[in-house]
């Protein structure tokens, strides 16, 4: 049986773990503390020995800050030495930086944004071993974590951003990329949708699915946004999935906002 060891059992790894049991692997992820039957991060003898068991390893786990990358700090040199039919990452496209709206692919330079600890873990994985896939994901969106679900809670908020627009990507399509990727050439890969949008335009459509009220049109600073969500908005980009389609034969099942919310209203 094929033994898939996952660092980091959030949002995204979850669903993931999901889909591969039902397709046959043995899935074993770790947390922070112990529980659902994941190992604890810390628990080295028990996490080293299911590493050596292992025929493929993912990393979700972000960087603790731009000095520090848990996994590898911990289980680097390990993971380095394991003999593994796979190795995965789970990156950031915030690696771009703000790029004025332009397209990015996977040539374009990184570390010129504020995701400066990303940036620098996603280097250091592709360091790691010549075998190392990373995926390279915009804002994920999915079962009970979409603007359904802040537009049914009146969190909601419609920023008006002219030219503003952002690349997004349903949680199962990654968990199909990643999937795809367990065949496909090791490297660095863009996963989003094929159709990057402004955020005000994403909001009115749910509104519209749910027979809700659409929220106001707000300024920047009529929404009154937390830091974190101020930078949010500090960055332009569209994100190229082109090299996906090409060497993984990967292709959304949700290609654009629309059919994703669709899928989950339904």
């Amino acid at each position: 049986m094929q033994r898939v060891l996952i660092f980091g059992m959030g949002y995204t790894a979850s669903r993931l773990a999901h889909r591969l049991r039902a397709l046959g692997y043995e899935v074993i992820g770790t947390r922070r503390e112990p529980q659902d039957g994941a190992l604890a991060f810390d628990d080295r003898r028990s996490v080293l020995a299911a590493l050596e068991s292992a025929s493929h390893v993912l990393s979700s786990v972000p960087p603790a800050s731009d000095d520090s990358e848990p996994v590898l700090e911990q289980y680097g040199e390990a993971i380095r030495a394991a003999s593994l039919q796979w190795c995965g990452y789970l990156s950031a496209t915030g690696v771009y930086g703000d790029v004025d709206g332009a397209w990015v692919d996977e040539s374009a330079p990184t570390g010129s944004g504020r995701r400066k600890a990303r940036s620098k873990a996603d280097q250091r994985w592709q360091r790691l071993r010549e075998d190392v896939h990373v995926l390279r994901l915009p804002g994920i969106y999915g079962p009970g974590r979409s603007p359904l679900t802040r537009v049914r809670s009146g969190k909601a908020r419609r920023v008006n951003m002219p030219g503003q627009v952002f690349s997004r990507i349903h949680v199962d399509d990654i968990v199909s990329a990643a999937i795809a990727s367990f065949d496909g050439p090791a490297g660095v890969y863009n996963i989003s949708d094929d159709l990057p949008a402004p955020q005000h335009q994403v909001i009115a459509h749910a509104a519209r699915l749910l027979g809700m009220d659409v929220p106001p049109l707000l300024s920047l600073e009529e929404a009154n946004l937390s830091q974190a969500a101020l930078g949010f908005y500090e960055e332009n980009r569209r994100v190229a999935n082109g090299k996906a389609k090409r060497l993984l034969g990967w292709q959304p099942q949700y290609p654009d906002y629309k059919a994703g919310l669709q899928s989950l209203l339904e």
